[in-house]
């Protein structure tokens, strides 16, 4: 499969080597006090093609490979406010998500409860609608789902209907009624009639055009410069960074390393990428579906973080988040220093934390 888009900041699979090397050295830089060595990292994911990396990482042994003696543990997550739930409990160490949770997080627990140390994936995210729907006009009196209040379709969604004119409220009032709903639970619901549309991330987009006849209202690319947006960040506790920077730098090392095999192995990253999901959720994806989700998604380990204060202001202004700063919320050293290792050039902070 030719068609899937990857913007790496990664030149080589030389990288791993680099990394290897450079963890010591990364742990060092970025501050951290290594406490009493742990024996597992416990990681949180999505069964999506947004989070491919995850979906690669633990197919192909990457974060194995990576880790070592550290045993991976994984769970799967439908949407970013129940992640969140298990990373502030210390139920999982670690999870890629979407920025928006990242960033209700990060300012519920006045900065002190995690930090993004690298971007997964951009883009991957539309409004999908049903025949008869073909403008913003058409949707009043609608009723549309998202993953889950709060995550970042559904942050998208209010932004975009505000823009508008429509008025929308968390408890699905309004002009235009917004469902949370899980996602395969959106497909059954939109075949049944009882959901007007949906704004989702693939594979669920595509599933819904594929499977149940609905058509792109909306691309979410259209809505930014250059059609760059953070889909999936990988966001690690605050205290599990601080006091084992080695095992976050061998994590990186393993993010990058499957980052980088989704780039060299177009052929045969699809059927990779829909054997982890098939395992997941018991049955893989029709081809079409794989490969129209792949084609819409880019893979790279910046998590664009001159995006993050333009969220923030969305989430505040659709009132899914309280306002506050987000100064602090980005930890890129790690992943800097094993970049730079590389010869690759450093990825950006924004001002709004340590690159």
């Amino acid at each position: 499969m030719n068609n899937i888009r990857t913007a790496t900041v990664i030149t080589t699979l030389g990288l791993v080597a680099a990394m290897m090397s450079g963890c010591a050295a990364a742990s060092a830089d970025a501050g951290g006090t290594t406490a009493e060595p742990v024996d597992e990292l416990r990681v949180g994911y999505f069964a999506n093609v947004t989070h491919a990396p995850a979906l690669v990482g633990v197919q192909e042994g990457l974060f194995e490979d990576a880790l070592g003696d550290v045993e991976v543990s994984t769970q799967v997550f439908n949407a970013g406010p129940a992640a969140i739930e298990a990373l502030s409990a210390g139920a999982i160490d670690a999870t890629y998500i979407g920025p928006n949770p990242s960033i209700n997080t990060f300012i519920q627990s006045g900065g002190q409860s995690a930090r993004v140390v690298a971007g997964a994936a951009t883009g991957g995210a539309a409004l999908v609608v049903r025949e008869g729907i073909d403008d913003a006009a058409d949707l009043e009196g609608t009723t549309l789902a998202t993953p889950q209040l709060g995550n970042t379709q559904d942050v998208a969604l209010r932004t975009w209907l505000a823009d508008q004119g429509y008025e929308t409220d968390t408890s699905g009032g309004g002009d235009v009624q917004i469902t949370p709903t899980e996602n395969a639970q959106t497909l059954t619901l939109f075949q049944q009639g009882e959901l007007d549309g949906a704004w989702l991330p693939e594979p669920w987009v595509s599933r819904l055009i594929v499977d149940a006849g609905a058509h792109v209202l909306v691309d979410e690319a259209e809505l930014w410069e250059d059609g760059e947006f953070p889909t999936t960040v990988l966001l690690v506790r605050a205290e599990f960074l601080e006091q084992h920077p080695d095992v976050v730098a061998d994590l990186l090392e393993g993010h990058a390393a499957a980052v980088q095999w989704i780039a060299d192995n177009p052929a045969d990253a699809s059927a990779v990428i829909n054997g982890a999901i098939a395992a997941e959720t018991g049955k893989p994806l029709a081809d079409e579906v794989i490969t129209r989700a792949l084609e819409h998604v880019t893979f790279s380990v910046d998590p664009h973080a001159d995006t993050f204060e333009a969220l923030v202001e969305d989430g505040v202004a659709v009132g899914t988040q309280k306002d506050g700063s987000i100064e602090g919320l980005f930890d890129l050293r790690l992943l800097n220093e094993l970049l730079e290792s590389d010869g690759a050039d450093p990825v950006s902070a924004a001002g709004l934390g340590e690159d």
